[in-house]
């Protein structure tokens, strides 16, 4: 590959990074918040290299001979452009709905529990109203209004639709989801994010694994994706 298109392709990828996670949010699409620094390191790495580049081929006389680059090689830049012209979105219901919902931790006892607030709606992440259903033996969560708040998922079989989240340890590569089935409330389309209270969906013996996942809908509005989606988080935010 000749130099100049080594030099663009490095300056396309930097400012790519740079575009990405430090004038904008367009990382958290892809990886965790922590990433950021080293996105902003890389990208000045990679105009660094790339001026650098630039420079030698312009002070460089040209050689004899010098093929022009395959034109698979070309096909290098559509990453870099993609970062600048339009970021591929975020993962949603399509991904959740063929991912295998994240397993529980392992059984804990009653005293791991802390008690509830006497706050109602009571906000929960579909993680800790998962470990509750199943693990509580106290059945605290039995009675109790819920309000939790994800995005909307066709159910992969049976009645109902998922109220989803996709959580990361790295990047989106690595996701998997945390589902609760909705009952009594007919689905939103896929990909929308609602806040929903209701009560727990009486199926199964509460605090074991045989209960189910499920809360049953009273109320239900729609609220706009939060910045930082990858995470079970109370609230969007």
């Amino acid at each position: 590959m000749k130099r100049p298109v080594q030099a663009a392709l490095l300056l396309l990828s930097g400012l790519g990074l740079l575009q990405a996670a430090l004038f904008s949010d367009l990382y958290l699409r892809y990886v965790k918040a922590g990433m950021k620094p080293l996105l902003i390191a890389s990208g000045v790495i990679l105009l660094i290299l790339g001026a650098t580049q630039a420079w030698t081929a312009f002070r460089s006389a040209p050689h004899e001979g010098e093929h022009p680059p395959p034109r698979v090689a070309w096909l290098l830049f559509l990453p870099a452009l993609s970062l600048l012209l339009y970021a591929p979105p975020s993962l949603g219901a399509y991904t959740a709905a063929r991912e295998t919902p994240r397993a529980t931790a392992a059984d804990v006892s009653d005293a791991d529990f802390d008690p509830l607030p006497a706050t109602s709606p009571l906000p929960s992440t579909l993680g800790d109203f998962t470990h509750r259903v199943q693990q509580d033996h106290t059945k605290a969560i039995g009675k109790r209004t819920i309000l939790m708040t994800g995005f909307a998922t066709p159910a992969a079989k049976g009645d109902g639709w998922d109220l989803t989240r996709l959580i990361i340890n790295c990047c989106a590569a690595d996701a998997q989801s945390v589902k609760v089935r909705m009952y009594g409330h007919p689905s939103p389309k896929p990909n929308t994010w609602v806040t929903v209270t209701g009560t727990w969906h009486p199926h199964g013996r509460l605090g074991t694994a045989s209960a189910e996942v499920a809360l049953d809908v009273r109320t239900l509005k729609k609220v706009q994706r939060p910045t930082n989606s990858y995470m079970d988080a109370l609230l969007p935010g």
